[in-house]
């Protein structure tokens, strides 16, 4: 039922949202899209559909629309997160700049924050920094999962 989504365009071998994305923007729902700033932080642009996105330096699909700012995420109902692998209390491994960990920190506590992964990436436990921001529910093929530790 959200009507504002921070997503972001998959790529590799990550599950695809593509056709996700797509599905929102149709049936009306905002949706933003992150563009990596030279410094890895993340700004926010609207997606207008597929010919909205183009290939940055950087090889990533980005919305082409006007950025929206870093704290534009923070306006969104859910926020999808790409991960390498998420564990039972909601930390995730990410690339390894600290984009998404900076993005999320933004958020507030009733913000949906859900880690997008594959059945064997979440995973028992990972291990966490004190600056990682965990995610509070994972989807993966096989299901949604609110993760209990992430609601304290």
């Amino acid at each position: 039922m959200a009507s504002s989504i921070a997503a972001y365009v998959s790529r590799g071998n990550e599950p695809g949202t593509r056709s996700l994305l797509f599905a929102l923007w149709k049936r009306g729902s905002y949706v933003l899209l992150p563009r990596l700033l030279p410094d890895c932080d993340l700004d926010w642009a609207s997606y207008e559909g597929p010919d909205s996105l183009v290939e940055s330096p950087r090889g990533l699909l980005e919305p082409t629309e006007p950025p929206r700012g870093v704290g534009a995420v923070k306006a969104a109902d859910v926020v999808l997160v790409p991960a390498l692998a998420v564990d039972r209390r909601g930390h995730r491994l990410g690339q390894g700049g600290g984009s998404y960990d900076r993005a999320l920190a933004r958020v507030g506590p009733a913000i949906l924050t859900i880690g997008v992964v594959y059945d064997d990436e979440f995973v028992p436990e990972l291990p966490a920094e004190p600056h990682d921001r965990p995610v509070r529910a994972v989807v993966t093929p096989s299901g949604f999962h609110r993760l209990p530790a992430a609601d304290s």
